[in-house]
């Protein structure tokens, strides 16, 4: 299993959440340590207003991978402006939804 984080908008969490696969932009750590997690995590949501964790078996040749809700690990939202991401599991994804309209 490979960790990867993805750049998503409302648009592409309503369809996870309707069942739908999605194609998002994926960064990917450059290493294995925990400032290396970080850097793609804060890439990932520069690029987008949520960022995703995911687990996948095979990365996808590009910039994009596929994914499914079951394959989300985690959704991270910058709630205050702040620059630090909180953290919330896939079983509130109705809240985050409410937050980013």
């Amino acid at each position: 299993m490979t960790r990867l984080y993805l750049s998503a908008d409302a648009t592409a969490l309503e369809a996870l959440r309707d069942g739908a696969a999605v194609s998002l932009v994926a960064y990917q750590a450059a290493g294995e340590d925990e400032q290396d997690e970080a850097d793609a995590l804060a890439a990932a949501a520069e690029s987008g207003p949520v960022a995703l964790a995911v687990e996948v078996d095979d990365v996808a040749e590009g910039d994009e991978q596929e994914v499914t809700l079951e394959q989300v690990d985690a959704i991270h939202l910058d709630v205050d402006g702040s620059g630090d991401l909180a953290w919330y599991a896939t079983q509130e994804l109705d809240e985050v939804l409410r937050i980013l309209s």
